[in-house]
């Protein structure tokens, strides 16, 4: 069912972020790292300053919504039987196109008490769109019509076992490349047809090889390199060619290293649960942990301002982070829900939890400075926020809603 509000279209054509070609074409956005360059953000989250444009009712899903070239990208696990990919139109909500193939799977222990639906964010270069299916395959389809350009099932292309918690890694894009964490490996597949490029840190697949971050690519010490967090390991690849330039032991209760690593400077940063959050720079190509503190990230990346990693916790509080030295500058009280999404915005932050609350907050090494907060939708909330100008996509957990600040704002 689609709702829309009394918007005019010319409204949303003008003001609407897809005008300005805005996107956030993958997990993360465009840069895969939670920063928005889009329109500024007013001091208040209220109906008066952040207004719902549109919205439909979908099946469940924990993949981020992606916005490309006018269109938001959205999946589903439909009956849990078949995994469904749609496309809408950004100003109007209008569905562009759908389509569907048989691939759900139940996943294992406490995974499986908030249910087992599609987790990776698609990727789109605006020509193809890349779609993880939970049992191990990635989609090609057409971005414009979705026609189906060709498919992986890498359980049978390398013979390796289903991953137990599914296909969880969101796939990256180079010019020529879409690399995932899938097949008991790190991948790198043609992007137009598939065809395998490359494969790294093969490990033992099931349920201690199934990857649960999701890869980037970052220029430390001058060498561009493919920052992979397995489930064990840190590690850096020759983008082109997979070859590993260093691997770091990062330990975690049951190897659960989830965050994307996050890059300040010539500090690499990642966190675990169970764990420690540790810097680390590389001496020589070789890695050195150089500060380390007891915080323990989980499910949540961080965004950097200022030298800063703002941080929710294993613990569901919120922590912040000198990445020049790993001083903790302070941790809350109070805890904030399982799980934050955020994107940063000069020094300003939008975190979405799992609740579906929204906080907008200032970016402060002082203290958590919350501006305003709101509930939007009384599912829940995994999937990532998207941004695109003047526009905020939430995909809760039965929804796809967008909304649009109204309000002139201020830098």
């Amino acid at each position: 069912m689609r709702i829309l509000p009394h918007f005019t279209l010319s409204l949303l054509l003008v003001s609407s972020g897809w005008a300005d070609n805005q996107d956030w074409s993958q997990w993360r956005g465009q840069t895969r790292d939670g920063v928005s360059e889009g329109a500024a953000w007013p001091q208040a989250l209220d109906e008066n300053h952040l207004k719902s444009v549109w919205k439909v009712d979908l099946d469940p899903s924990y993949s981020g919504p992606i916005i490309q070239n006018g269109l938001v990208y959205t999946t589903e696990t439909a009956n849990k039987e078949r995994e469904v990919v749609r496309a809408y139109d950004l100003a109007s909500g209008n569905e562009q196109w759908k389509a569907d193939w048989e691939g759900a799977m139940r996943v294992p222990f406490f995974a499986n008490s908030n249910g087992s639906w599609i987790r990776s964010t698609p990727a789109t270069d605006g020509k193809r769109l890349f779609v993880a299916g939970m049992r191990d395959m990635l989609v090609c389809l057409n971005a414009k019509t979705g026609a189906e350009e060709w498919r992986v099932d890498f359980a049978k292309e390398f013979g390796t076992e289903i991953p137990s918690f599914g296909f969880v890694c969101s796939p990256l894009l180079t010019d020529e490349a879409v690399m995932v964490q899938a097949g008991a490996s790190m991948v790198a597949l043609k992007k137009t047809d598939g065809s395998v490029l490359w494969r790294s840190l093969e490990d033992d697949g099931g349920m201690n090889g199934s990857a649960f971050s999701s890869p980037v690519i970052r220029s430390v010490n001058g060498t561009e390199q493919l920052l992979v967090q397995t489930r064990t390991e840190l590690c850096g690849l020759i983008p082109d060619s997979g070859k590993v330039l260093w691997q770091q032991k990062i330990p975690a209760f049951r190897a659960m290293n989830i965050l994307t690593p996050t890059v300040f400077q010539n500090t690499i940063f990642t966190a675990t649960y169970g764990g420690k959050a540790l810097g680390i720079k590389l001496d020589g190509g070789k890695p050195e942990t150089v500060w380390e503190t007891k915080l323990q990230g989980y499910m949540s990346s961080p965004v950097v301002i200022d030298s800063h990693a703002y941080l929710h916790l294993r613990d569901q509080r919120v922590a912040c982070v000198d990445l020049r030295d790993g001083a903790e500058k302070w941790k809350t009280r109070k805890k904030f829900g399982k799980y934050w999404s955020m994107v940063a915005r000069g020094k300003q932050i939008l975190a979405l939890d799992e609740k579906g609350i929204l906080r907008l907050i200032n970016a402060s090494p002082e203290s958590l400075q919350v501006v305003s907060e709101r509930k939007l939708d009384n599912k829940e909330c995994w999937a990532h926020v998207a941004l695109s100008g003047d526009l905020v996509v939430i995909r809760s957990l039965n929804r796809l809603e967008v909304f649009q600040w109204l309000t002139p704002a201020t830098s």
